[in-house]
């Protein structure tokens, strides 16, 4: 097997295996917690995933693009320009997430575990995004094993040999860990490029030109990802803690997909989309373009056959009435994740032209949208209004990013 082949192998094994990992333990902390301790972990890890933009303000989407258009000896300075600009970030975010817990939105009981996983996997996540540019995606991979696959492993097992360990806790304190030894391999990884430039002055005239192609962009991400942190406070106000637990597994399973998509095809085809349009390569740009088109549709529709197949049985298996009182809402968390993972196709398509706008104005829109479409569907279907919402909302989006696409994008590309 050729060594680039056999990269790939491996890193979508590693993918894979943290896949299932993240698989088995949000089926068994629904088989060993309360539907109202799932609630609260899904309420605590779509905070903890929205706050990390704040932190981020998805400065890598410029980093990135610099850094694939710059020579090795200069990549110190831009990072270190990031870096200075991530403790601004810090000073003034994360005393202001406090007010989740003045509000009493999450309970103060999670305070520390939220604050230590959150810096620890934003810096993880933005080593790793680095990783992944310089095509380092195994080494990725596993920083990605070590802070959302091991750990989740080891609680699985604990949780069922062991009853005195089936508490949120202990599921927090080994997501710490994990993300902690990831860090620590990244770290490492780091030194051993032996990237230079690090002398450099920080560059704050660079840092601006930077925010105002970043803020942006990351104004659209948090209009996206606000549909996945609003949806999960709005379905608890709509029917209850409990019942929330059954919308975060039935979501928890469904956005899997993304997962797999994201190791097994973004990653590797997104910085060769780039890359040719850089090099003014229309032909390379074609077939990567076709390549994403052809594996995203093919494992999408693959992922969904396999877990309508199986649903029913895992859902037996938890024997929790709940769960299977509720299922009638994983067919539409399903249709929610298909629609982003196809829209994601015109997505990088788009961002890879450097044609930002259609993706910022469409994802802001998609959140005007939500909010009306499930707040009138909420009164006729209260339990589905709100996946009923998102799959209105990313079907929008998915068609604003074709046409958008079909318009900008000249002939030659498409």
């Amino acid at each position: 097997m050729p060594k680039q082949s056999l990269i790939r192998f491996i890193n979508i094994a590693l993918r894979g295996i943290t896949l299932a990992s993240k698989f088995l333990l949000i089926f068994f902390l629904a088989k060993f917690l309360e539907p109202k301790e799932l609630g609260l972990y899904g309420l605590l890890t779509v905070t903890i995933s929205y706050a990390l933009y704040l932190l981020g303000f998805d400065f890598y989407t410029f980093t990135t693009r610099e850094i694939l258009k710059r020579e090795r000896h200069e990549w110190g300075g831009l990072l270190k320009d990031q870096g200075a600009l991530s403790i601004v970030l810090y000073s003034i975010f994360l005393p202001l997430l406090s007010v989740v817990f003045i509000k009493g939105l999450l309970p103060w009981s999670v305070a520390g575990w939220f604050f230590v996983i959150l810096v620890l996997e934003h810096l993880t996540q933005e080593i790793s995004r680095l990783l992944i540019t310089i095509s380092e995606q195994l080494l990725a991979s596993l920083m990605l094993f070590l802070r959302s696959g091991i750990w989740a492993v080891i609680v699985t097992a604990l949780m069922f040999f062991r009853a005195d360990t089936r508490d949120l806790n202990i599921v927090l304190g080994a997501w710490t860990s994990g993300s902690l030894l990831a860090l620590v391999l990244g770290a490492y990884r780091l030194r051993q490029l032996n990237i230079s430039g690090w002398r450099k002055k920080i560059d704050w005239q660079w840092i601006g030109n930077g925010l105002k192609i970043a803020v942006p962009l990351l104004a659209a991400t948090l209009a996206l990802r606000g549909l996945f942190t609003v949806d999960r406070y709005w379905f608890a106000d709509l029917a209850s803690l409990e019942t929330l637990g059954a919308y975060v597994l039935f979501m928890g399973i469904s956005s899997a997909l993304l997962s797999f998509l994201d190791a097994g095809v973004f990653a590797f085809i997104y910085p060769e989309l780039i890359s040719a349009h850089h090099n003014k390569d229309t032909a390379a740009f074609r077939l990567k373009l076709r390549a994403l088109l052809l594996q995203t549709l093919i494992f999408s529709g693959a992922f969904a056959i396999l877990l309508m197949l199986i649903i029913n049985p895992l859902l037996t298996w938890l024997d929790k009435p709940l769960y299977l009182e509720h299922k009638d809402l994983f067919p539409w968390t399903l249709l929610v994740t298909l629609l982003y993972s196809i829209g994601m196709i015109p997505h990088y398509a788009l961002y890879a032209q450097g044609l930002d706008r259609p993706i910022i104005h469409s994802h802001i829109a998609s959140l005007l949208i939500f909010i009306p479409v499930t707040w009138l569907l909420s009164h006729y279907w209260p339990i589905q209004a709100v996946p009923m919402g998102l799959c209105v909302a990313f079907l929008f989006i998915l068609l604003w990013k074709c046409l958008a696409f079909i318009r900008l994008t000249p002939a030659q590309y498409r």
